[in-house]
């Protein structure tokens, strides 16, 4: 149907029409590769700025917006972003509100490329060329890592720029035809006599969002609609209108990665969608006052002596356009997002079942690795803490301050973090698949290590507990020393996993200095547990009649269990360490 159209369009036969919906195509597929090698190699480049940037993300509403700003400009894609803040949300990184602030601020960032493809009419076949041959040499025969994601970030570029022309080629042929002109002005925003047409501007609208969404991409659209304005297919504000409907159409992306996810990623992508769909219907009733204007004060539309329209500066005011209407979008959002949150909480109340705020729901083939790496450093770091509290609460056992319900939270912990630890590891495997820079791969093999250990400091305490129920089973009483001797043993490693858990928090930037004795740590650990192992068998040898030999034997096997745990505490620090050096 395609082949058929643009042939008749060109006036051609159908193996011409075939071959311009090929080259379409092609086109097309070469710019979404591009920018994904963009994306690749900015993300390499950035990656320890982006992290910082995602923690500044939850200070404030301007470090917010900054963010979803920069990460946005780095990844290419106010949908990735979005996808992103949705997993945020789902793991607990974010709140709504702050993930709110990242989304006005992703629908700027977008913009960025825009602006990258409106230089595109100033750029000939020659420097295109030349960009990827130069840029792929730096990718393949660099010897530093920085090198070469910085030559992929240039042949992402080029060929960004190489699928334009060929959809520019591609079109060419059929931009002068009075068929696919007719067409067109199906679907303008404007009638012949230059006045705007109300329901030709919805029409912009849907098409832009319907093939926006089809794409997932309104970079890649907006580069479409650029090139069929400076080809002279459609005219201006059809443009500027088009790019509406494209700032809805992106949403669904989200929308995508929140199918089957809690309640706050379905609200994260509602709040995408409705601030672009609310902008766009303040927008298209002032845009028939607002593009005159614009057109007039930085004369977008200019033609030279011979009536030529000067196809750079069209190219420039739709970039120009999809900016400002993001950045008026954003100002007066800005002071109402704590009622827009309210909002979208009114129209997705809370769930009335219990939900699993885990790993599971986020798509990691849709997340930037650097920040699902530190996704996953914020789900481990919860196991850390919850790690703490289970000691904590142990500590409550052996004082005889517990009861049935803190005994069976216990277990109940360490269930939740078997669960929490294989999610981990399943969404780390998926990441490490892709080609990742070194800093991130280390990252992330230190991740799935320390989370392992941290499951198994889970396992250790939920084994001590499970031998004090054995002997209050079977009727056993540890002496008043020996109670003790297991109190500060328990003391001891609390303070270790302490120091540790602090390593974690702290980072590898200063692990060196928080772990410097780490080993040390570990050696009077284990000295103690043997001393308090010889001085139990030494009462039982001495046919202490305090002394109960099976409870002795429990004893001992308290005493393996700690040593474990010492094991495990010791193992992550041990991780940190490596990754520090």
């Amino acid at each position: 149907m395609l082949a058929s159209f643009f042939a008749q369009a060109a006036g051609a036969s159908f193996s011409a029409g075939v071959a311009i919906v090929a080259a379409l195509l092609g086109g097309l597929g070469i710019f979404l590769l591009g920018m994904e090698q963009i994306s690749t190699g900015l993300q390499a480049v950035a990656g320890p700025r982006m992290r910082k940037l995602v923690a500044a993300a939850t200070t404030n509403r301007f470090a917010g917006i900054t963010t979803g700003t920069v990460v946005t400009a780095i990844i290419q894609s106010s949908s990735v972003t979005t996808v992103m803040v949705v997993g945020m949300v789902t793991s607990g990184i974010m709140t709504l509100v702050q993930a709110i602030n990242v989304i006005i601020g992703a629908n700027i960032g977008t913009t960025v490329t825009a602006w990258l493809v409106a230089t595109f009419p100033k750029i000939g076949p020659t420097t295109i060329m030349g960009i990827i041959g130069v840029a792929a040499i730096v990718y393949l025969f660099a010897k530093r890592e920085s090198w070469k994601y910085i030559g992929l970030i240039f042949l992402g570029l080029g060929l960004i720029f190489f699928g334009l022309d060929l959809i520019n080629n591609a079109l060419e042929p059929i931009s002068q035809s009075d068929g696919l002109r007719e067409a067109m002005a199906l679907f303008s925003a404007v009638e012949p006599d230059g006045s705007f047409y109300l329901w030709g501007m919805i029409k912009c609208v849907f098409v832009g969002a319907i093939a926006t969404a089809i794409v997932q991409s309104s970079s890649a659209t907006t580069g479409i609609a650029i090139i069929l304005v400076t080809t002279g297919n459609i005219d201006f504000y059809t443009a500027a209108t088009l790019v509406l409907g494209m700032n809805i159409g992106t949403t669904i992306t989200a929308w995508l990665a929140a199918l089957g996810a809690p309640t706050n990623a379905r609200r994260a992508a509602l709040a995408h969608s409705l601030f672009n769909v609310i902008g766009v219907i303040i927008m298209v009733p002032l845009f028939p006052i607002l593009l005159p204007i614009a057109n007039d004060v930085f004369s977008i539309v200019q033609t030279d002596a011979n009536g030529v329209v000067d196809t750079a500066r069209v190219a420039f005011g739709v970039a120009g356009v999809h900016t400002a209407f993001n950045v008026v979008n954003t100002c007066i959002f800005l002071p109402l997002v704590h009622p827009f949150a309210w909002l979208i909480t009114r129209i997705i109340p809370d769930s009335k079942i219990r939900e699993n705020p885990r790993l599971t729901v986020i798509d990691s083939t849709r997340v930037a690795p650097v920040v699902a790496v530190e996704q996953a450093r914020k789900e481990v770091e919860y196991m850390c803490s919850r790690c703490e509290e289970m000691l904590d609460d142990f500590r409550k056992v052996l004082t005889g301050e517990s009861d049935d319900e803190l005994e069976q939270n216990l277990f109940r912990s360490e269930d939740a973090l078997d669960v929490i630890q294989h999610e981990v590891s399943t969404f780390l495997g998926v990441i490490m698949s892709k080609n990742l820079p070194s800093e991130v791969a280390l990252r992330a093999r230190m991740l799935l290590r320390v989370a392992d250990e941290y499951e198994s400091v889970s396992d250790e305490v939920a084994a001590l507990l499970r031998q004090i129920l054995r002997m209050r089973k079977s009727g056993m009483k540890i002496s008043d020393r020996g109670a003790s001797d297991i109190l500060s043993l328990h003391d001891l490693c609390r303070g270790f996993a302490a120091t540790v858990n602090e390593g974690f928090r702290q980072g590898k930037a200063h692990a060196q200095d928080v772990l410097s004795h780490l080993h040390t740590d570990a050696a009077t650990i284990s000295a103690r547990v043997k001393e308090i192992r010889k001085a139990q068998m030494t009462r039982m040898a001495d046919h202490d009649p305090t002394i109960d030999p099976l409870c002795v034997v429990v004893v001992l096997d308290v005493l393996n269990i700690y040593r474990r745990l010492k094991e495990d505490c010791l193992n992550i620090g041990e991780a940190m360490l490596d990754e520090g050096r």
